[in-house]
């Protein structure tokens, strides 16, 4: 399962019905989960942690040194789940700090041409279009979709159930459950027909859909809008999402003026 004609470095663990193909280079201090299967020319670096069953397709980097003046060559790591599909040319970056690292969780698919930068998470179930650039530091929660030629930029952080529109700049934090399209970013509404599919209900779709009417369509300033969301909607697991990615991101969201965050 394991051609001669790739390299890989005595010190790599190997898991079990890994395939690794012909000119695949894997570095020393790898850890490879069984099922995996590294297509030709790709590199998985040192530091690198990866779980089951991912596929690394051809010329992706994976583990690759950060790019960040900061890193001052200290042993780093990037840690990845399980039933990953990263696909060709994709660069990832190790953290640049010993503890805590690069994190890709379970059941992503990462298009050809993405860049994630150091420390940043990937929760698990994001689809990532082709050429999305993620800078260091940022956060992506569970079940998101990033278009083509997304933007994200230092320390922002995307909430769960989100999708970004191709092209989007993102610099910022975007809350839970909808669309940002255009540049400059700008809310486009609810990611209802992509919940609905998922199971989620028309009450709990209508509750999104009234939080954030008051967060971007009345007016009124983000803290106000909170208010209003917790004395009109009913308590639930939803509208906490909603409040709570809000008040701890400071109310600073995309899309809202500076003079209305408060």
């Amino acid at each position: 399962m394991i051609s001669p004609l790739a390299h890989v470095d005595p010190s790599a663990k190997i898991g079990d019905n890994v395939t690794i193909h012909p000119f695949a280079f894997i570095d020393k201090d790898v850890e490879i989960g069984d099922g995996c299967e590294i297509m030709p020319y790709a590199s998985v670096l040192n530091g690198t942690r990866m779980g089951r069953d991912n596929r690394i397709y051809q010329a992706a980097i994976i583990g690759a040194d950060p790019q960040d003046f900061r890193w001052k060559g200290e042993k780093t790591f990037l840690y990845i789940g399980d039933n990953n599909t990263i696909r060709e040319n994709v660069i990832i970056n190790r953290g640049i700090r010993t503890e805590g690292g690069t994190r890709i969780g379970n059941d992503n698919f990462i298009m050809a041409k993405c860049h994630i930068g150091h420390d940043s998470h990937i929760k698990g179930k994001c689809v990532l279009g082709n050429g999305v650039t993620m800078a260091g530091d940022c956060d992506v929660d569970e079940c998101c979709i990033l278009s083509s030629n997304c933007i994200v930029h230092e320390d922002s952080r995307i909430g769960k159930w989100n999708m970004i529109k191709g092209g989007c700049r993102i610099a910022g934090n975007v809350p839970p459950y909808i669309i940002i399209a255009h540049n400059p970013a700008a809310y486009y509404g609810v990611n209802a027909f992509v919940m609905r599919k998922h199971g989620f209900t028309d009450a709990q779709i209508d509750d999104i859909a009234k939080a954030y009417r008051n967060i971007y369509q009345s007016g009124i300033s983000v803290y106000n809008a909170l208010q209003r969301i917790e004395a009109d909607i009913e308590p639930s697991e939803i509208r906490s999402e909603i409040v709570d990615f809000v008040r701890g991101n400071n109310l600073r969201i995309v899309a809202i003026p500076v003079d209305m965050m408060d």
